[in-house]
């Protein structure tokens, strides 16, 4: 079973400096059906002017994923922890019992990036982060994983049943996954077009995935998509 999520259906906020398309309910966009799929809680699509960005603000008990598409992002939180975010890295943030981070425009030109909110299996852990670069090369034509619970093949660390995986595919290339019995997932394509087991997406597309476990990934044209395996 696989129902999509169209991009043009997402919530929208447009504030100038910020343009954000909200896959699932967030801040004063709110849809019943779609408050998040399984842990999943968030996937913000956020385009941020030079110079501009979100200033120190606090966060608790949330798995918070960043995933830069264009542009570098200027981190700073109350960790310690600073530095530059840029694409082709992935950060992965444990706001636990609580952190104040800001996320600013690292560059002259516009950010493209995605924020990614997952639920953690459990309160009041210690805030930390971490991040690392992803090759191309490691992503290009087949789904490297990026985050999960155990770091397997050098992912960063999440607090929960997860596996995200992230994919760069050319026109007409292909990537497969096999999806475990009792597992789910949400594809969300990132750029470009392509078909998931046929059916069409475009840019900011998501499709929920359950009671499937052959997941075939085509692009009509140049992509880029993440797969969330879930519980």
């Amino acid at each position: 079973m696989m129902i999509v999520r169209p991009s043009e259906a997402r919530g929208h906020a447009n504030h100038g400096w910020l343009d954000s398309h909200h896959t699932f309910s967030f801040a004063s966009y709110y849809d019943p059906d779609f408050m998040g799929f399984r842990a999943l809680r968030v996937i913000n699509e956020d385009r941020v002017t030079a110079g501009e960005g979100f200033d120190t603000h606090p966060h608790r008990d949330m798995e918070i994923i960043t995933y830069p598409l264009s542009g570098a992002i200027a981190h700073r939180d109350s960790t310690g922890g600073e530095g530059l975010l840029r694409a082709g890295e992935v950060q992965r943030m444990t706001a636990g019992t609580g952190v104040l981070h800001s996320e600013m425009n690292g560059t002259n030109e516009e950010l493209h990036f995605l924020q990614i909110w997952i639920l953690p299996n459990r309160r009041g852990l210690k805030p930390g982060y971490e991040q690392k670069s992803f090759p191309e090369s490691e992503r290009t034509g087949h789904w490297r994983v990026v985050v999960s619970p155990d770091a397997r093949d050098g992912s960063l660390t999440v607090n929960q049943d997860v596996l995200l995986h992230s994919t760069l595919l050319g026109k007409g290339e292909q990537a497969e996954y096999t999806l475990a019995t009792d597992r789910h997932a949400w594809v969300q394509l990132a750029r470009g077009r392509g078909t998931l087991n046929g059916v069409e997406l475009k840019a900011g597309d998501g499709v929920a995935v359950s009671e499937e476990s052959r997941l075939v990934l085509t692009a009509s044209e140049p992509l880029e998509a993440l797969l969330f395996d879930l519980a």
